[in-house]
């Protein structure tokens, strides 16, 4: 393996091209048309345009993958995580065009990947699990009989995703449709497949999971175990390692049965088997996730072992350097640094970061994507960096966690840091002896107030020049421009081109002035679908639309009881935060 071709973005990307140089290995990064400026731009040996905005024509089209490879020059693709990295056809093409493809072979892929197949896998290795439906659900109606059957709540789920994406709870019969509808268009945004299939939910569960590497030599080695319990809407944003107050038999059950199902589906490269623990310490298979998780660095940090070094090993034929199970050395969490405003209900606020200071000091390390005047593109994931903190003992890695947040530094966009700090400071997170959170505990018994992050300004340069990165015959070029140049083009022309916005302005409330009439978008995103009819009567709390921003989808709701009058926007129209939806009068 001489050069990989990094198929991701951000953070990821930065964390694979930091692992080629550590290995000395050559690396290519690719990116979009908002991407060009990316940290991870720069920090790869070269970098390729994959023209395009939209993660369908981008980092989800393969062809151009493929060809970005071969004028790299590459001989290996990484996936990173997201994206292509748990598509089989996407492993396949790298195979057929004569690269290396640093992950588990396109048939574990497809077999682990959709998670209908990974049950029957589990169940011949003997892993405890709840039921689930035999195979993909054509419709709601399907669920809806599997609810009758097996009683509510139940989970649909995206047979082809991961990381929370795809991912609907229906506590009621009448939820089903919408939970449905939802989780397979959630599926096609981030996966490009909308299949999906349901299971019995269990309720007030703890999210545990077991890293596992395994080599081409028959070796499977289960690296360690993780806590991902705190979770928003499905999306982790704190994580631990070792999965802490476990017993001794739990832990003997998830590392047995993760090696048993890697072995049963003869997994190669880095992978990650999931379980839900509920309180009474009953343990279900949720998944198997054939890539690199977020959470990794947390393992790294607790047992010395670079699982990004690993996957190259493994790709390259070689054995792991590990001969048996590593024994845990201290603790250490991980805090998700999105750019979302815990304070309005952790709405995504993409733009760009004005400042960017990480904290310093013993047991830090800190993942980013970005750094100071980075800018967080609405079109992708909200995750900018991961604040890694390692102790000798769990309360040593609260303290230094606690220090290091109040210490991290970000502006310009919302951004978690405010709940993260209320969080280490929780008595259900850092009680002793056991875990008092669970997967929904968040939106069910988080009630620490939180002040909402402040509006944000346009940025403005700082510097008498700055450093553009363009893209020259499809390679990344830096060229230095004077600021005041780049300060009259992004002002050029005076004119705010938003076009929802002036179209939402001018008399779309239906003749409504009165602000308080106003029902206006929380986020920027697009419109999805609307939820209720113009004309229609509605209640305080009602849905009224749907929005999609960083591929995750929001209802909005009434704000108080009237009759709508929609503005004029219909479904893929572009919203910016503070646009008129419509108006609620009497």
């Amino acid at each position: 393996m001489k050069k990989v071709l990094i198929a991701n973005r951000g953070e990821i990307a930065v964390r694979v091209a930091r692992a080629c140089a550590d290995a000395g290995i050559a690396s290519a990064a690719v990116y979009s048309d908002p991407d060009a400026d990316a940290l991870h731009v720069r920090l790869a040996d070269e970098a390729f345009a994959l023209h395009g905005s939209a993660g369908a024509e981008t980092y989800l089209n393969i062809p151009k993958l493929i060809a970005a490879a071969r004028r790299a020059g590459a001989d290996a693709v990484h996936p990173g995580y997201g994206f292509l990295s748990e598509n089989a056809d996407f492993a396949q093409a790298v195979l057929d065009a004569g690269l290396t493809w640093i992950g588990p072979s396109p048939e574990v892929i497809r077999a682990l990947g959709n998670k209908v197949t990974a049950r029957g896998i589990a169940v011949r290795a003997g892993a405890p699990l709840v039921p689930g439906t035999d195979g993909p659900a054509a419709s709601a109606d399907e669920v809806r009989a599997f609810a009758e059957e097996h009683g509510l709540p139940v989970v649909i789920k995206a047979a082809f995703g991961g990381g929370g994406r795809g991912m609907k709870i229906a506590r009621r019969m009448e939820d089903v449709e919408d939970a449905f509808e939802s989780a397979a268009r959630e599926a096609v945004s981030a996966f490009g497949r909308g299949e999906c299939f349901a299971e019995r939910f269990l309720d007030r569960p703890r999210h545990v999971e077991a890293q596992v590497l395994a080599d081409t030599h028959g070796n499977v080695v289960v690296v360690g175990t993780r806590d991902c319990s705190l979770q928003r809407r499905n999306q982790k944003l704190v994580e631990e390692a070792p999965a802490p107050f476990l017993s001794e038999e739990q832990r003997a059950i998830i590392s047995a049965s993760a090696r048993a199902i890697c072995r049963e589906a003869g997994y190669t490269g880095a992978g990650t088997v999931e379980y839900l623990v509920s309180p009474d310490g009953l343990i279900s298979f949720l998944e198997v996730n054939t890539r690199l998780q977020v959470e990794h660095p947390v393992t790294e940090e607790t047992t010395g072992v670079d699982l990004v070094r690993e996957q190259f090993r493994i790709a390259d034929g070689l054995p792991l350097t590990l001969a048996e199970d590593p024994v845990p050395r201290g603790h250490a969490f991980e805090f998700r640094l999105n750019a979302e405003d815990p304070a309005r209900g952790f709405l995504p606020g993409p733009g760009r970061v004005e400042t960017f200071e990480p904290p310093t000091g013993p047991g830090i390390r800190v993942d980013s994507g970005v750094r100071s005047g980075s800018v967080v593109p609405a079109e992708y994931d909200s995750l900018m960096a991961k604040l890694i903190v390692w102790g000798e003992d769990r309360p040593q890695a609260l303290r230094r966690a606690r220090a290091a947040l109040d210490e991290f530094v970000i502006r310009g966009v919302p951004t978690v840091l405010p709940f993260h700090r209320a969080v280490v400071r929780s008595e259900a997170f850092t009680r002793t002896g056991e875990l008092g959170v669970y997967t929904t505990w968040i939106e069910s018994e988080f009630a620490e107030p939180l002040a909402a992050s402040p509006e944000i300004a346009a940025a403005k340069p700082g510097a008498e020049r700055e450093t553009l990165t363009i893209d020259v015959d499809g390679r990344a070029v830096e060229v230095g421009v004077p600021s005041a140049l780049l300060n009259a083009l992004r002002s050029g022309g005076g004119a705010d081109t938003g076009g929802a916005a002036g179209a939402a302005g001018d008399g779309a409330s239906g003749g409504l002035t009165a602000e308080d009439a106003d029902l206006v978008s929380p986020m920027s995103g697009r419109l999805v679908k609307w939820m209720a009819d113009d004309g229609a009567e509605l209640a305080g709390g009602d849905p009224v639309a749907v929005l999609e921003a960083m591929k995750m989808e929001t209802t909005v709701r009434a704000h108080r009881t009237g009759v709508l009058s929609r503005a004029p926007l219909t479904p893929g129209s572009a919203v910016a935060r503070g646009d008129v939806l419509g108006g609620i009068g009497s």
